[in-house]
């Protein structure tokens, strides 16, 4: 399974139980729905958030030249599209026939403005953790270097530089 297949599965499945909790809660408590609102969004973003610093914490690793890093932005892009348009789907099915209370909404506004705005959630904190997660990588491995060990600043790198 590709690597963007995978995560845009896991995060389609993260969105669907948040939203069919979130409308569970929203008919048991409406005076409450904000704030169930507020969490299902900040779930969604936790999940994306620290799944993306891990696959920037590992390629960084895996990795050490920055010019050599997978493309994280891609991977993510398209699980947050795969998300987006098969959460929408999911969503209006399980709204239409089986729960009444996670949306109204027709299936073109849940496929175009729910799954354009899955795909932000799932895309922004993911592009976001890979590139913390790739900095922290970094800077530890900037403070175990020595600067003696650093051949592209050493003035003995090739017959240019040396002093003489």
């Amino acid at each position: 399974m590709s690597s963007w297949l995978l995560r845009g599965v896991v995060m389609t499945a993260v969105h669907v139980i948040a939203r069919v909790l979130l409308g569970v809660a929203v008919v048991n408590a409406p005076l409450h729905s904000t704030v169930w609102k507020t969490i299902a969004i900040a779930a969604v973003v936790l999940v994306a958030l620290l799944w993306g610093g891990i696959d920037g914490t590992a390629d960084a690793r895996a990795n050490p030249d920055p010019d050599d890093y997978r493309d994280l932005t891609v991977r993510w892009l398209q699980a947050g599209l795969l998300a987006g348009v098969v959460a929408g789907l999911i969503c209006w099915i399980l709204g239409r026939f089986v729960f009444a209370g996670i949306g109204e909404a027709s299936l073109f506004v849940e496929l175009i403005a729910g799954g354009s705005f899955t795909a932000l959630l799932v895309f922004a904190p993911a592009f976001v953790g890979a590139a913390v997660g790739r900095f922290l990588v970094r800077r530890d491995q900037r403070k175990g270097q020595d600067t003696e060990d650093d051949w592209s600043v050493h003035p003995d790198r090739d017959g240019e530089h040396v002093a003489g």
